[in-house]
């Protein structure tokens, strides 16, 4: 009877490790349902790149409200979650507390997690009123209506229970502590929990240890159950941070890729020697399609970017097209995206690992045109993007195929390109009349 605790502990740590794993083979195979991209160069720029800005969130506070309550949450959940390796060990071996044989050291530790559970308590709260109370604008746009808005919500709300149950379980230890409870060693230092302790005063030890118990088991419970809810979650970036800024964008924030062969196609134009009508080497290459209407036609960095999305709302709060009044916000083309993958990934799922043609793309059933076109090319959702996410990429990849596969380009694009082609400049006037306003009158 003593060890049915520690089993049930591992059958729920492995249930909950299981259904992690299964997720994460299942968002690694949607990523890469991508095209395949060279991302191996200058590695420790890279690694600069990720150290900086998804661990030291250099990014994070540009705006300092924000990014200060940020980092609290962050290092508060990273390092507490220290605390989770002893409450596995105790869990599978029937142990309690098993690191206390640290001393000093471990008095420390557990009196840094009750501070910092404590600040995260009070960040959310922040977070949640700025949200809800305040709303801020970015927070209100048309695509954080509906999940967007009941998912950024309820995190907040598991982050305070979670918070909540690790000061409730320490509280409950250290009333039982000082009554000299058997298996509660005299461990840890709780300036926070040892205020929350005052209300068990007058309990019995019976019910204290029911207490204690419960919040441990609804603890880990939490955590595994926040660990599998990241799949459906926009805290995906939690995970998903570190590699998207390894593998961001080294090139000048300006420079746009050039199609190998219309590359090539120039460069021959622009050869007096070539010969006009000789075919095009065998080996020339000539990509299958033309930019991207669909999930697929993205690299597999594009997609990883789409999965990373915190949907913050810092790159539609940059953009210029944005803030006149277009329709455009590059936070909804990283969300549509993302949500057409996760659409595809079913599809798969149902399938049994093959895609069926489901008569929908990411273009015009979930990105129109209109946003497309609404794009600037300014990079100012590019800059402001806390984890190097670059929603222009995606943009780009859909008018190129407009233009490209389609020609489907707006009018005004079309006469402007027919006059660069005809009058060297992007005006309906010879080259010989592009002065005659000046001898006007």
């Amino acid at each position: 009877m003593q060890y049915i605790p520690n089993i049930l502990f591992a059958i729920l740590f492995l249930f909950g490790v299981g259904f992690f794993v299964r997720n994460v083979v299942r968002l690694r195979r949607n990523i890469f349902l991508g095209k395949d991209v060279e991302v191996s160069d200058n590695t420790s720029q890279r690694w600069k790149n990720m150290a900086n800005i998804a661990l030291g969130q250099s990014k994070m506070v540009v705006r300092p409200i924000a990014g200060f309550l940020h980092i609290i949450v962050y290092v508060g959940f990273v390092i507490i979650n220290i605390e989770v390796l002893e409450i596995i060990i105790d869990g599978l071996l029937g142990t309690h507390r098993i690191f206390a044989g640290l001393g000093p050291v471990y008095n420390f530790l557990i009196a840094s997690f009750e501070i910092l559970a404590f600040l995260v308590i009070v960040a959310v709260v922040l977070f949640w009123i700025r949200r809800n109370v305040i709303r801020l604008k970015r927070f209100t746009k048309p695509e954080m209506e509906g999940w967007p808005k009941q998912d950024g919500n309820l995190i907040l709300y598991i982050e305070v229970v979670l918070m909540f149950l690790f000061l409730t379980m320490n509280a409950s230890d250290y009333q039982l502590q000082q009554m000299g409870a058997d298996y509660y060693v005299q461990a840890g230092s709780f300036p926070i929990s040892q205020f929350i302790a005052v209300w068990f005063q007058g309990l019995s030890e019976a019910t204290l240890i029911g207490i204690e118990r419960t919040a441990w088991w609804l603890h880990i419970a939490g955590i595994l159950f926040f660990l599998n809810y990241l799949y459906y979650s926009k805290h995906l970036h939690i995970l998903l941070a570190f590699p998207n800024t390894y593998y961001g964008k080294l090139t000048p924030i300006g420079q746009l890729p050039n199609l190998e062969s219309v590359t090539n196609e120039v460069k021959l134009m622009m050869d007096p020697g070539a010969d006009p009508f000789a075919a095009p080497a065998e080996d020339a290459p000539v990509p299958e399609k033309f930019g991207a209407s669909d999930v697929q036609d993205l690299s597999w960095v594009q997609l990883l970017n789409a999965y990373t999305c915190t949907e913050c709302g810092r790159c539609t709060d940059e953009c210029p097209a944005n803030q006149t009044g277009k329709m455009l916000s590059p936070r909804k083309i990283m969300m549509d995206t993302r949500d057409r993958l996760v659409e595809v990934g079913k599809n798969i799922d149902e399938n049994k690992g093959v895609f069926k043609d489901d008569g929908k793309q990411l273009l015009d059933d979930f990105i129109t045109r209109e946003e497309l076109w609404a794009c600037t090319s300014c990079n100012a959702c590019v800059e402001a993007c806390p984890v190097s996410i670059d929603p222009l990429s995606i943009i780009m990849d859909m008018r190129q195929y407009l233009v490209m596969e389609q020609s489907a380009a707006p009018t005004d694009l079309n006469n402007m390109m027919g006059n660069i082609e005809n009058n060297g400049a992007p005006w309906p006037f010879n080259q010989m009349d592009r002065l005659n306003w000046s001898k006007e009158s």
